[in-house]
């Protein structure tokens, strides 16, 4: 379960870091689109577009659809939820190390103030 989770992370994660890609997943959110009509949004070959949706399509984000000569896609019935859950694991972690940094801070605040009295 594990690796199956740390893969399905890995595909998101790697869709996720293109800038292209998340402009599909914005676009899909709004309605469905072929992968031709994608590829002239975007400007980019209908080539470069099918490996953009394929890596999109990997990862569970988006679903396709050919019926006749026409491509068309949607977004993946897979939500990103497990990646939130990793995302918001480690933002919790950095807010409380930076917590105990405001703490450490202050406390050297507090001490140079105390120290400046005493010489001052």
């Amino acid at each position: 379960m594990v690796q199956f989770e740390t893969a399905c992370l890995d595909d998101s994660f790697a869709a996720l870091a293109d800038p292209t890609r998340r402009g599909v997943l914005e676009q899909l959110g709004r309605e469905a689109a072929s992968i031709t009509s994608l590829a002239e949004r975007f400007g980019m070959t209908l080539t470069g577009m099918k490996k953009h949706v394929g890596v999109l399509e990997k990862a569970g984000l988006v679903s396709t659809e050919k019926i006749g000569r026409v491509r068309t896609c949607r977004l993946g019935v897979r939500s990103l939820q497990a990646e939130s859950v990793w995302i918001e694991r480690y933002r919790q972690l950095w807010a409380a190390r930076f917590d105990e940094l405001d703490k450490v801070v202050d406390e050297l605040q507090r001490k140079e103030k105390n120290d400046e009295r005493s010489t001052g």
